[in-house]
């Protein structure tokens, strides 16, 4: 099946949104949308209005939680059961708010798989949209993120900007 995709400018660099005929595939952050799209894969650069609509209003503190009902295209959360439940709570982390690997893990109740958790977490195929950006360490300095943790702190940092 043929890949779209589109590059979308936001304020902290180029995403690649990819989807398919039926499905929202991945959202690709600035480090990733870097590498070339994959062999066969045609660019549509007006795919997806919505996801792009919402994903603006996000960026200008407007959107705390996207609505997935009224994407142009279902997401397609291809994943473990286990990842799928990580993803899921991600989706409901509170906007402006932080929590740690630790407690994500409680929260999906399965408190001992803190690890895992950090791995379906870098594996997510919607970040922004699933906020891991919102997941640090214990510790509270942040952990691991695909876009590099100067992106992480930049989206913290807006997040915060309008909650305040």
């Amino acid at each position: 099946m043929t890949q779209l995709f589109r590059y979308w400018q936001s304020p902290f660099g180029t995403l690649r949104l990819i989807a398919n005929e039926h499905y929202f595939l991945r959202l690709e952050l600035p480090l990733q949308a870097q590498r070339p799209p994959t062999l066969g894969s045609i660019e549509q650069p007006k795919m997806l209005p919505n996801v792009a609509e919402q994903l603006s209003e996000y960026f200008a503190g407007k959107r705390q939680q996207f609505d997935l009902e009224k994407f142009d295209l279902p997401c397609l959360w291809q994943g473990t059961p286990f990842q799928q439940s990580v993803w899921q709570a991600l989706i409901h982390l509170p906007y402006g708010q932080t929590c740690s690997y630790g407690a994500l893990a409680q929260q999906i109740n399965r408190p001992r798989a803190v690890r895992a958790v950090g791995a379906a977490n870098g594996a997510n195929p919607f970040p922004i949209i699933a906020a891991c950006h919102r997941v640090i360490a214990s510790n509270g300095k942040l952990h691991g993120y695909g876009g590099g943790l100067e992106l992480k702190r930049q989206l913290l940092a807006l997040e915060a900007k309008h909650c305040a």
